[in-house]
């Protein structure tokens, strides 16, 4: 991703560049952290999907929202062998042209209601600002288009409810929200591990995401200026919980395995006062049924400790950060299931020995370390792109098939629900909801600076 501020609702600041250093993963393994990877053929049981690396017939796709992140996407869909854009459309002229090079046989527009109506566009990508999804999704599905939505679905609870609405409505279409870690091998492979007794009785969690950056954009004019920097008004933004957060919460409540029961929240405007009212810091905790909290915070004023998530359990932790996880044992923690597959990763044999006294076996441990950490796997993006991209042309392929062969529309549900062990794993309207929906929330108990129970209906579509 651009390391430059991002327009349409992203962070402005990715794991990825963290992680082009090997100095946090060296420090992990002189710490006595076990690196996880799901690619290893010692891998403990529930091997990550195998259905990443697969491509299927071309899409013709369409994207609404040409800003940095809009970019990014387009980037990302270049590289991908069925991924054509046809079109792209953003109301801002000179957002057109900065992307251009990027998608240079695409039709451009200035009205997403022209791109729509093109029969060249099968598919949508939506990256325009949070509060401006609910229209444009709407359109792109009473249209017939499959839609991939950024993530948060929108900025309140009633446009999220709506599109998630439209999207259970249209039985026939391909819905993805932008919930990119749903699409991640490793996150795959990772759910599996922990939940599979690897860390013993989970106690508690926590996340992080610190970047010192001001999140404003400058502008040529003060219309422009307002326009750009919608994340900083309160009317028209999430916060840093619904624009940033809302992927860390949603993929521990994912490993968490349920819904939390409430959330607190306490932050403020601490460095930026330039007439914003969203938040530049903050800290929330998220209560679960079973006594384990979640605690997140979040800020712009600081970029030490960078971000990552952790797993705190009786027997071992896991600390996950961009694409890499470690694991941290406990001194008596029993001799089961995690302890064998570490026994056979080299790092794990090295640790504790060569740090005491052996220099040699230090250097080379070391040298280990920057070679792992040299070697990327493709971003969360592009496996949530890829599986945009195949399940929208499964989702036609089933619907014609069903519908030919007699099928009641009343019944096509069940029978997609059937097929989706074809699908490359991401992210619906449900999960998009859910997380959008505990994500405002959150955001909600920082502005009032209180405790807010979470009934259960604040799920349901």
């Amino acid at each position: 991703m651009n390391p430059n501020e991002v327009e349409n609702g992203q962070i402005d600041w990715t794991r990825r560049e963290f992680l082009r250093g090997a100095s946090f993963g060296t420090l992990m393994m002189l710490m006595g952290g076990v690196p996880l990877e799901a690619q290893q053929t010692n891998a403990p049981a529930g091997d990550a999907p195998t259905t990443y690396h697969t491509y299927g017939p071309p899409v013709s796709l369409g994207l609404v929202g040409c800003g940095a992140w809009g970019k990014e996407i387009l980037q990302t869909l270049a590289l991908l062998p069925n991924a054509p854009v046809v079109a792209i459309c953003d109301t801002y002229p000179a957002a057109l042209r900065k992307v251009k090079d990027a998608a240079p046989k695409a039709e451009t527009f200035d009205d997403y209601k022209k791109l729509l109506a093109s029969p060249k566009v099968e598919a949508v990508i939506v990256a325009t600002p949070s509060h401006l999804h609910r229209e444009v999704v709407e359109a792109a599905l009473a249209a017939g288009k499959h839609v991939y939505c950024e993530a948060p679905l929108a900025s309140t609870h009633e446009d999220a409810l709506e599109i998630a609405r439209a999207a259970k409505a249209a039985v026939k279409l391909n819905f993805q929200s932008g919930l990119q870690v749903r699409s991640d091998p490793q996150k795959h492979w990772l759910v599996k591990f922990i939940r599979g007794g690897a860390v013993g009785k989970t106690v508690m969690a926590r996340s992080q995401w610190h970047k010192k950056t001001s999140w404003r954009r400058p502008a040529a004019n003060p219309e422009r200026e307002a326009a750009l920097n919608w994340r900083l008004n309160s009317k028209t933004s999430g916060g840093l919980l619904g624009e940033i957060g809302i992927h860390q919460l949603d993929l521990m409540r994912w490993y968490l395995n349920g819904r939390p029961t409430s959330v607190a929240g306490f932050g403020g405007i601490v460095n930026y006062a330039d007439g914003r009212d969203v938040a530049d810091t903050l800290q929330t905790v998220l209560e679960f049924a079973n006594g384990v909290n979640l605690s997140f915070d979040c800020t712009l004023a600081s970029s030490f400790d960078s971000d990552y998530d952790m797993i705190y359990g009786t027997d071992s932790s896991v600390m996950m950060r961009g694409n890499k996880a470690w694991m941290f044992k406990e001194n008596d923690a029993p001799l089961v299931g995690w302890e064998v597959y570490a026994r056979k990763d080299l790092f794990y044999n090295e640790t504790g020995i060569a740090l005491v006294a052996d220099a040699s076996k230090q250097k080379a441990m070391l040298n280990k370390a920057t070679a792992a950490e040299a070697s990327f796997a493709e971003s969360p993006l592009h496996y949530a792109l890829v599986s945009f991209v195949k399940n929208s042309h499964l989702t036609a392929t089933q619907v014609e098939d069903f519908m030919s062969s007699g099928g009641e529309l009343a019944d096509l549900p069940t029978f997609l629900a059937k097929e989706a062990g074809s699908r490359g794993p991401a992210a619906g309207y449900q999960e998009g909801f859910e997380a959008t929906a505990l994500a405002l929330k959150a955001n909600e108990a920082v502005i009032k600076g209180q405790k807010i129970n979470l009934p259960k209906d604040l799920f349901q579509i």
